[in-house]
């Protein structure tokens, strides 16, 4: 159970680290984005405001009557005064050197070549950080003019200080949610793992809660009780195949003791032959039992394996019909028996007609015929009988391990009640079916189907 919450507890960790990692780099990817646009968006908005200054003030200096004196001065009372946020500068195309200046700009540099090119800021010692526009036009003079960005420079700290506090808590929110929704998404999971974990191998009857929300606990809340069910059904075959097959080996296990004290402790009471007889008789039943137990286990194991050759069907039949003639008093029609031919497993399929064929006798009343049929699909093995037939509503039944319908159909000459099982088993495994159905003999029709 710790090891379990421990598990859970790393899980949503996890989760929600992946959540948080994700979400703060986008957050700080969209912060610096954010934040470069509004700086670029700012300072092109100062840019717009100096370069509108500097071509009105061009055009007053233009209009205005610049007098050269005998000192080189030239007067330009037409400029206005400007306050701490701007600043403008007139410079002589001729000598480059300034010949008018707005207070704040006195005793600066030029600001600009002859040609009016001049750097977008400027960083004026104790005044800060203007943009700058310069304007030439082609005349004698390059005005130049500038825009504090102060204003600019307080907006971006005070959006950058709120991006820096924002991404960190929105990232915490989100980690925070992630933990909450993660631990109650898995919720219904660990109450699936305990209801999993009281589930014990004595008792697969149990089956946890399905929440019915057709999400996808839902669905693996389905097939965790679709798995408990097949588990609970194979268990019960397993059961009920040990409990029938021990009662199975019980039964020539106790004739062959019986016989054996009978022949101990009254040896004029049994003969050699009789005793010879039945230990031969009840040995062969157990064979057949074990082989046949054998078959099946390896099937459920998926370990029978199938060796594929060319197989002549209709000589297994005649030798089956060949058989029967020489140990039974039946009657036996294998005239409609013709050439088949298909690609099986030689010693199963050879086992699977014997079923048939001894399934068949033990019924007949005095008469078997066997059959093949071919055709473009595959092969058709049929045995009739005339014995008392199969009611249709226990002809899936009977391909059951261990069914016995009724005295009629009873471990008389020593049934087991696995050959139709096994006839099942050998045509699946070659890909074929197997069924019960009437025989126009008046009995049961046993057959199988092979694909070519």
């Amino acid at each position: 159970m710790a090891e379990a919450s421990r598990r859970r507890v790393r899980i949503r960790a996890r989760i929600t680290t992946v959540a948080v990692g994700v979400v703060a780099v986008a957050l700080l990817a969209g912060a610096v984005v954010f934040w470069l646009t509004l700086r670029t968006s700012l300072l092109g908005q100062l840019e717009a405001a100096a370069q509108q200054d500097v071509v009105a003030w061009a055009e007053q200096v233009d209009d205005s009557e610049l007098d050269g004196g005998d000192d080189g001065t030239t007067g330009v009372e037409a400029l206005p005064d400007v306050d701490d946020d701007r600043f403008w500068q007139v410079i002589s195309r001729d000598s480059g050197a300034v010949v008018a200046a707005s207070d704040m700009a006195e005793g600066l540099a030029p600001l600009a070549d002859r040609d009016g090119a001049a750097p977008a800021l400027i960083d004026i010692a104790g005044r800060g950080v203007f943009a700058v526009a310069a304007e030439s036009d082609g005349g004698d003079w390059v005005v130049v003019a500038g825009r504090s960005t102060a204003a600019a420079d307080a907006t971006l700290l005070s959006v950058g200080i709120l991006l820096a506090v924002s991404v960190p808590v929105i990232a915490a929110l989100v980690g925070v949610t992630t933990w909450i929704a993660v631990g109650r998404a898995l919720a219904p999971v660990e109450r699936l793992r305990r209801q999993v974990d009281a589930v014990t191998a004595s008792d697969l009857s149990r089956r946890v809660d399905e929440p019915g929300t057709n999400d996808e606990i839902d669905s693996l809340a389905v097939t965790m009780n679709g798995m408990l069910e097949r588990l609970d059904h194979a268990q019960q075959a397993q059961r009920r195949f040990i409990s029938d097959a021990s009662h199975e080996l019980k039964s020539p296990l106790a004739v062959l003791r019986q016989y054996g004290e009978v022949a101990q402790a009254h040896p004029e009471r049994v003969s050699p032959r009789e005793l010879t007889e039945t230990v031969l008789s009840e040995g062969a039943r157990l064979e057949r039992l074990v082989q046949g137990m054998l078959v099946l286990a390896r099937a459920d194991e998926d370990a029978l394996v199938v060796t594929r050759a060319d197989l002549d069907v209709d000589d297994i039949l005649f030798a089956e019909a060949t058989r029967l003639r020489s140990t039974t008093a039946l009657e036996v029609d294998a005239s409609g028996v013709g050439p088949a031919r298909v690609r099986a497993d030689a010693g199963l399929i050879r086992q699977a007609v014997r079923n048939l064929v001894d399934n068949a006798a033990r019924h007949a009343r005095s008469r078997i015929a066997l059959s093949c049929a071919v055709d473009g699909a595959g092969i058709t093995v049929r045995v009739d009988d005339d014995g008392p037939g199969v009611a249709a509503s226990d002809r899936e039944r009977v391909f059951e391990r261990f069914v016995r319908l009724d005295a009629a159909r009873s471990r008389d000459a020593g049934g087991s009640g696995l050959g139709l099982a096994i006839v099942r088993e050998i045509a699946r495994r070659h890909g074929g079916t197997a069924r019960i159905d009437d025989s126009p003999l008046g009995g049961a029709r046993a057959e199988f189907r092979l694909p070519q």
